[in-house]
C-alpha cells in the first residue's frame, strides 16, 4: 500500500476513538478487576490463594511477554486487522472465563485474554499517532490517558459492586456488550493504513518472547517461593538471570538487523523514547504499589467491604477522567515534558501524604483527597507521556514503539507487584513485634512474653488470628485482653508497614520525574504529519 493519508471517507479523525478506547477500557479494567474478587474465587473452586493468584498472573503473563511482537504485527499486517483479531480473542476468552468449571480452565481461559489484550493495546497508540495530526495528537492521546487511568481505579470498584450483586462470573461476562460494540465500531470506523512488506524477524520474536517470559515468571513466582528455588534446584534468580542473558542477545540481534528487527534500537537514540519508557514503568510500578498495600489495609485493618474500600478512590478516578483530556490539549500548546514532570511530582505529593495519613483509628473519608490528588497527578503523566513517546518516531515504527512503551509499563507493573508484597513483607516482620511490645505492656507478666514471642515467630494474622494460646482456668476477661492486645498490634503494626511500603513508590516516582526533566521539549521532533515519514521510507 502507498503512504498516503488514511481514507476516513469524510470522517474526522476523532471517528476512530470510540473503537479505540471502548476496546482499550476493557483491557485496563480486566487487569485490577480480578483482586476484589480473589476471596470469593478461593471459596467458590475451593482451592488455594496462590492458585487463584494465576488467575491474574496469567493474564498480566501474556499480555506482557507478547507486547512487544504484537505492536509489530500491526507494523507488519496493519493495525486495523490485528486489532479486531484481539478484540475476538479477548471477547470470546471472557466468556470463557464466565463459563469455567474449574480454577485450571479459568487460569487457561485469562492466558488467552491475555493475549487478546496484547495484540489490542499497541495499535490503540499506533492507530492515533499515525491518523491524527501532530497539533491534534496531545488530545487524542488525553482522552486514551484517561481511559488508562479511570480504568485501572474502576476496576476494583466495578468488581466488587458486580461481585456483591450478580457473581463472580459477571467480572468477566461484563466485556461481552462491551466487546460487541467495540466490534462493531472497529469494523465500520477504523481505516485501512499502510504496511510494509519486509521481512519478519522470527528469531527475534522467539527470543524477545522467551527473555520476557523468563524475566517475569520470575518476578511473579519470586514471594510466592520466598525467592528460593522453584523446580527443583532451579532457583529464581537463575530464572530470572537467564531471561536477561536472552534480551542481552536480543538486544545483540536487534543490532545486527538494523532497521528490519523486531525493535529497532535506533529507537532508543530518540531521548524522549529512551526516558518516555523510563517513565511510564515508573507510573505502572506505582500505581501497583499504592493500592496493593491501601487496599488491604482499608479492608484488613479499617474494617471496610469491597465495594466500601473502592469508593475511596472514587472521586480521584472521576476526577482523573474530567482532568485527562485537558492535560492532553494543554501537551498541544506547551511542552509535554513539563506537563509531566508536573504530573510526577503531584502524584509523588500525594501518596507520600497517604502513606503519612496511615494509622490504625485513620478516617477512611480522610485519604480521599490524597488519593485524589494522586490522581490528577496520573491524569497529567498518562496521556502527555504517551503523546512525547511516540512523536519522534515515524509512522513505520509507530507499532513497534507502541508495543515497545506498552511492555515496559506492563513489566513495570510485574515489578511493582513482586517489588511491593516483598517490601511489605519485609518491614512487617520488623513492625509486628515492635507493636507487640508496645501493646504488651498492659498485660499481665506471664501473658507478656508468649505473647510477643508469638508476634516474632509470625504466626499472628491480621485479624489477630494466632495470638498465643493461654493456660485453661485463665479468666475470661485476661483472656479478652490478650485479643484485644493482638489486634492493637496487628493494626498499629500493618499500619506502620503500609505507609512505609507506599513510600517505596513515591521513591519510585522520584526516579520517573528525573527522566522527565531530562527529556528534549518535544516539540522540534514533531512532523508535519503523522505519515511524512511513511511517504518518505515506505
Amino acid at each position: 500500500m502507498s503512504g498516503t493519508t488514511p481514507d476516513l471517507h469524510g470522517r474526522s479523525p476523532w471517528s476512530i476513538l470510540p473503537a479505540l478506547l471502548t476496546g482499550f477500557f476493557m483491557i485496563m479494567v480486566d487487569t485490577t478487576i480480578v483482586n476484589i474478587a480473589v476471596p470469593t474465587l478461593v471459596s467458590t473452586f475451593d482451592t488455594s490463594l496462590t492458585q487463584v493468584g494465576w488467575v491474574n498472573s496469567a493474564y498480566l503473563l501474556t499480555f506482557a511477554v507478547l507486547l512487544l511482537v504484537t505492536g509489530r504485527l500491526g507494523d507488519r499486517f496493519g493495525p486495523k486487522p490485528v486489532y479486531i483479531t484481539g478484540l475476538v480473542v479477548f471477547t470470546l476468552s471472557s466468556l470463557a472465563c464466565g463459563l469455567s468449571p474449574t480454577i485450571g480452565w479459568l487460569i487457561a481461559a485469562r492466558a488467552v485474554q491475555g493475549i487478546g489484550g496484547a495484540l489490542m493495546t499497541p495499535q490503540t497508540m499506533a492507530l492515533i499517532t499515525r491518523v491524527f495530526p501532530a497539533d491534534k495528537r496531545g488530545a487524542a492521546m488525553g482522552l486514551w490517558g484517561s481511559v488508562a487511568g479511570v480504568a485501572t481505579i474502576t476496576g476494583p470498584l466495578l468488581g466488587g459492586f458486580l461481585v456483591e450483586s450478580a457473581g463472580w462470573e459477571w467480572i468477566f461476562y461484563v466485556n461481552l456488550p462491551v466487546g460487541v460494540l467495540a466490534l462493531y465500531f472497529s469494523l465500520t470506523r477504523l481505516p485501512t493504513l499502510a504496511t510494509h512488506q519486509r521481512s519478519f524477524d522470527v528469531l527475534g520474536m522467539v527470543l524477545s518472547v522467551v527473555g520476557v517470559f523468563l524475566v517475569v515468571f520470575g518476578i511473579q513466582e519470586g514471594g510466592n517461593v520466598d525467592w528460593g528455588t522453584l523446580v527443583g534446584p532451579i532457583t529464581v534468580w537463575e530464572v530470572i538471570g537467564a531471561g536477561v542473558v536472552v534480551l542481552a542477545v536480543f538486544g545483540w540481534w536487534q543490532l545486527r538487523l538494523g532497521d528490519d528487527a523486531l525493535l529497532p534500537m535506533r529507537l532508543f537514540a530518540e531521548r524522549n523514547f529512551l526516558l518516555g519508557n523510563v517513565a511510564g514503568a515508573a507510573v505502572s510500578f506505582t500505581m501497583v504499589g499504592v493500592f496493593f498495600p491501601l487496599t488491604l489495609f482499608l479492608q484488613e485493618i479499617l474494617g471496610l467491604s469491597p465495594v466500601h474500600a473502592a469508593l475511596v478512590s472514587l472521586p480521584g478516578s472521576l476526577l482523573s477522567g474530567v482532568v485527562a483530556p485537558f492535560a492532553g490539549r494543554l501537551s498541544d500548546r506547551v511542552p509535554g515534558k513539563w506537563i509531566v514532570s508536573v504530573g510526577f511530582a503531584v502524584m509523588a505529593t500525594g501518596i507520600t501524604w497517604a502513606a503519612l495519613l496511615i494509622a490504625p483509628d485513620l478516617m477512611a473519608w480522610h485519604l480521599v483527597f490524597p488519593l485524589a490528588l494522586f490522581s490528577v497527578g496520573v491524569s497529567f503523566v498518562m496521556s502527555p507521556l504517551a503523546n512525547l513517546v511516540t512523536q519522534g518516531l515515524s509512522g513505520r515504527d509507530a507499532g513497534a514503539g507502541a508495543g515497545a512503551f506498552n511492555t515496559n509499563r506492563q513489566i513495570g507493573s510485574v515489578i511493582g507487584s513482586a517489588t511491593i508484597v516483598a517490601v511489605l513483607t519485609s518491614r512487617l516482620a520488623s513492625t509486628l513485634p515492635a507493636a507487640a511490645r508496645t501493646a504488651a505492656a498492659g498485660l499481665p507478666d506471664a501473658a507478656r512474653e508468649p505473647f510477643v514471642a508469638a508476634f516474632s515467630s509470625g504466626g499472628i494474622g491480621l485479624g489477630g488470628a494466632g495470638a498465643p494460646a493461654l493456660p485453661d482456668g485463665v479468666p475470661p476477661a485476661l483472656a479478652a485482653q490478650v485479643k484485644a492486645a493482638a489486634v492493637q498490634a496487628v493494626h498499629s503494626g500493618f499500619a506502620t508497614a503500609a505507609g512505609q511500603t507506599i513510600l517505596v513508590a513515591a521513591a519510585v516516582l522520584v526516579v520517573g520525574l528525573v527522566a522527565t526533566v531530562l527529556m528534549d521539549r518535544g516539540s522540534q521532533h514533531r512532523p508535519a504529519h503523522p505519515l511524512e515519514a511513511i511517504t518518505e521510507q515506505g
